[in-house]
């Protein structure tokens, strides 16, 4: 289920992420480890952390996996410090199993044609706390508007 498509303002949040690059049939594995990468290293650096989250920076899939932080760290190479991008975005809230993700962004690029708004290309996923009902899981989506 998706919500409505929302226009906002967002400021850059801090995060911590490995990046990579991926054909669209290995996100489903891709995303997941390097989200683990990260956790692994916070939880071994004793570094507190936030939601996972999946940063698409072009439609080549560079992307960057990792979580939100709250402060400075050190990372190790492999683990580097980033922003989400921060400006006008379309938004939608998908409530449901991560399979059906892809309807969130159809509806936020179908939505930006209806409307006349131009993507500017990055966009951004922040997964929502686990639950094992996976009915339940919560996923923002985010496209930066140019």
């Amino acid at each position: 289920m998706t919500d409505t498509v929302e226009v906002q303002q967002v400021a850059s949040q801090p995060i911590a992420v490995v990046r990579l690059r991926a054909s669209s049939q290995q996100l489903s594995t891709v995303v997941p480890q390097g989200c683990g990468t990260v956790w692994n290293f916070f939880k071994t650096s004793q570094i507190k952390a936030g939601r996972n989250l999946a940063v698409y920076l072009d439609g080549q899939i560079n992307l960057e996996v990792g979580v939100e932080v709250f402060g400075p760290f050190n990372g190790n190479g492999q683990i580097v410090y980033s922003t989400t991008p921060a400006g006008s975005v379309l938004t939608t809230a998908h409530i449901g199993r991560y399979d059906q993700l892809g309807k969130a962004h159809e509806a936020i690029r179908d939505w930006s044609v209806q409307h006349h708004q131009s993507l500017a290309g990055p966009n951004w996923e922040i997964y929502g706390h686990w639950t094992d009902d996976l009915t339940q899981l919560r996923t923002d989506v985010y496209y930066l508007l140019k």
